[in-house]
């Protein structure tokens, strides 16, 4: 009766494809200031898994938490929402 937990999802646009079956995606979220209630731009940078060698650096992804991969991979890429211009 064990119920698996959904996996994260994160949108994001890929700034690096120059490793075999990896991709650097740059996340953007926005953070409120505690104290001046100023929404804030945040970034974070994640490697995922690319299976397919598929993404092209300015593509939008659909990324997914997963199990550790590596020494830094806990991401795969789902789907391409976007394909650079």
């Amino acid at each position: 009766m064990s119920k698996r937990a959904t996996s994260q999802t994160l949108v994001g646009t890929v700034v690096s494809d120059k490793m075999d079956k990896t991709v650097v995606v740059m996340v953007e979220r926005l953070v409120q200031h505690a104290k001046y209630k100023k929404y804030l731009r945040r970034r974070t940078k994640v490697k995922a898994h690319d299976q397919q060698n598929q993404c092209r650096v300015g593509d939008h992804v659909l990324i997914a938490e997963t199990r550790p991969l590596s020494r830094d991979k806990r991401w795969t890429v789902r789907a391409v929402l976007e394909k650079a211009v």
